[in-house]
């Protein structure tokens, strides 16, 4: 199992949830943060750390297809991919410590 960023545990664990997840569920990571980056740096990192959860078989994706990209609107677990978010449920949380 390659490491995982807190922004793509948060997104296994979010999809967890129900079968079909849309994206704007996962801004709801950076709400928590005192100082959240800019929009689009945001559906930026959201956008990259989907399809490297895709690469590495845990998410799949739905969305439309134009002739240049695809444009990812929703997310579904596969097997590995709830079998590793089951995981993280049960793994401790840490705690956003600000160091001085």
């Amino acid at each position: 199992m390659p490491a995982l960023s807190r922004l793509q545990r948060f997104i296994l664990r979010e999809a967890l949830g129900g079968v079909v997840t849309k994206r704007a569920a996962f801004q709801k990571f950076y709400s928590k943060q005192p100082k959240p980056p800019s929009a689009h740096d945001r559906e930026n990192a959201i956008t990259k750390s989907i399809e490297r959860l895709i690469d590495n078989g845990y998410l799949v994706g739905l969305g439309r297809r134009t002739p240049q990209r695809w444009f990812l609107e929703a997310v579904r677990l596969t097997p590995a991919g709830k079998k590793t978010a089951k995981r993280l449920l049960g793994q401790q949380q840490q705690f956003p410590f600000r160091r001085k």
